[in-house]
């Protein structure tokens, strides 16, 4: 049996992009995986991150969806929430793919109303579960893809803005994020930074009260 399975990278970060992964593992190689050292992608270093991810893409059938800060912001001005962003980014991962049963990471509170969504839109048998990236192998595995790949999209806009301390992971609690931000105005933001955000957009309204 193919199992698909999905996982994101860099939902809550401010700066870069919204990286979705989906892997095709047959299941009789997840001992395979299990031996590889594969597993929630927050729980390995970086530099393993890198290893397993180079080796997976090499092994297996993969694709990404990947929404830059100007595609979150674009959608969430017409109304679209970022749940409904990333379902979209899964749906279009099931739809390309092909596998026998999928298993993505639930971003929606209630799991069940998640997975209801990704099967009606796609008619495939999804399972969506809380912890995904933790329970099941072929979430790992797309997780460590996932992140992978926009590590090295952060690290591509890093190396123009290390004259200037860098930009940071880009998630709103990283002082290094916080000092980078704090060089810009709301209008002068550059085009990696998702304007949308609380952290950023309460700058607009504190820059227009002082006008």
């Amino acid at each position: 049996m193919d199992i698909l399975g999905i996982d994101e990278a860099g939902r809550g970060s401010v700066l870069g992009p919204l990286v979705i992964a989906g892997v095709v593992i047959d299941k009789r190689k997840e001992a395979i995986l299990d031996n590889m050292g594969v597993k929630d992608s927050k729980k390995l270093t970086p530099q393993r991150r890198e290893v397993l991810a180079r080796k997976l893409k090499k092994m297996f059938v993969f694709d990404t969806v990947v929404y830059s800060a100007q595609d979150i912001d674009n959608l969430r001005a017409k109304g679209v929430n970022l749940n409904e962003i990333e379902r979209k980014g899964m749906q279009e991962l099931i739809q390309k793919l092909d596998f026998d049963e999928a298993i993505v990471d639930a971003v929606d509170v209630k799991p069940q109303r998640f997975q209801d969504k990704l099967q009606r839109a796609t008619g495939k048998h999804v399972k969506a579960e809380h912890k995904a990236d933790d329970k099941y192998i072929e979430v790992s595995a797309a997780s460590i893809i996932a992140k992978q790949t926009r590590d090295e999209a952060i690290a591509e806009i890093n190396k123009c803005f290390e004259d200037v301390g860098g930009i940071g992971s880009g998630y709103p609690s990283d002082p290094t994020t916080k000092k980078f931000l704090s060089n810009y105005t709301y209008n002068e933001m550059p085009v990696f930074v998702r304007k949308s955000w609380s952290t950023v957009a309460k700058l607009k309204d504190v820059q227009t009260t002082l006008i």
